[in-house]
């Protein structure tokens, strides 16, 4: 299905404001700079992958990643929900408490 170019930019766009937003993160930044500590401790070896620094390094790497990819899923699944409710017009349950 091919979106319109407008509808791909807007998509553009708002991908690039949530991956500035992830990366400004602070829990986020915290991790990473942990991850980058055990990346350096990693090369101060000479058997790099039978190291624990290795094993800290790799698991450290993966929690970063998967946090970020959680993030990320989370911010599409709402956009996605809130493009949606958009252009079928139907009101969202916030909009509708706040007219009652």
């Amino acid at each position: 299905m091919n979106f319109p170019p407008w509808l791909e930019q807007a998509i553009q766009v708002r991908l690039d404001e949530v991956s500035v937003r992830i990366e400004q993160d602070p829990e986020l930044s915290r991790v990473r700079g942990e991850t980058n500590e055990a990346f350096e401790a990693l090369f101060a070896s000479k058997d790099v992958e039978q190291t624990p620094e290795y094993a800290e390094w790799e698991s450290r790497y993966i929690v970063t990643k998967g946090i970020e990819n959680e993030r990320l899923y989370m911010q599409g699944l709402r956009d996605g929900i809130q493009l949606t409710v958009s252009l079928l017009g139907v009101s969202m349950p916030e909009e509708i408490d706040t007219k009652a």
